[in-house]
């Protein structure tokens, strides 16, 4: 006989995939108005090309409180990354338009992605794997894995952090914006598929270990 799902079963399925958009939605939102206006002509009154990246960060900090918004109303609690980014988000990308200073927005990812690597790390010295919480719906791993994992992503925020810090400093400002759609989202998405093999090994070696702790189960109360 087949269950029909209750409205408990439905609340705990994987929720992963339904928001994509509240991580790229803003990024992708930054990147379209910042290149709308930088085909607009320089002094060209409050929508020229000069503002183009204080428009786009206004437009950004709107859509990062829209996704925090969407996962409340949506009756999810709000992950630490998303609360981390839209703390950051509202400061720096509030400084960059009260001061009109640019660099407020240059360095906001770079200490986004430092304190995604500082949160991972500091959940793992107080023994509470932050990962294993954001990813455990979509992977079944022992807990040494969690920990391999962890630290992999805690180390490649950290690479995300420098590559920001060199593109900013040493290249146009029309390539650092757009980096942040063709470079640091398709990054992630290459470091993901480079750590598929790693997940599927563990996960295969925790059903394992789990099916010959149940067949041990078994044997002890026949």
């Amino acid at each position: 006989m087949t269950e029909t799902p209750t409205a408990e079963t439905k609340k705990s399925l994987p929720k992963g995939a339904g928001n994509i958009w509240t991580d790229i939605g803003p990024v992708l939102a930054f990147v379209i108005v910042f290149n709308v206006l930088q085909n607009r002509p320089e002094g060209a009154g409050l929508f020229s090309k000069d503002n183009a990246i204080f428009w786009a960060t206004g437009v950004f900090m709107a859509a990062v409180a829209m996704a925090i918004g969407w996962t409340l109303m949506k009756g999810r609690r709000l992950p630490p990354m998303l609360i981390i980014t839209g703390t950051v988000v509202m400061v720096f990308g509030g400084l960059t338009l009260f001061l009109q200073d640019k660099t407020f927005a240059f360095i906001k990812p770079t200490i986004i992605n430092i304190l995604f690597a500082l949160t991972i790390l500091g959940s793992l010295a107080i023994g509470r794997n932050i990962w294993k919480t954001a990813f455990e719906h979509a992977f079944t791993m022992p807990d040494r894995a969690w920990k391999v994992f962890a630290l992999r992503w805690a180390g490649f925020y950290v690479v995300l952090a420098i590559i920001n810090e060199i593109i900013w400093r040493n290249f146009s400002e029309d390539f650092w914006a757009n980096s942040k759609l063709f470079l640091s989202i398709p990054l992630a998405i290459l470091f993901m598929a480079i750590n598929l093999p790693f997940l599927m090994k563990h996960a295969v070696e925790d059903k394992k270990a789990d099916g010959e702790g149940g067949e041990g189960k078994a044997n002890g109360q026949a």
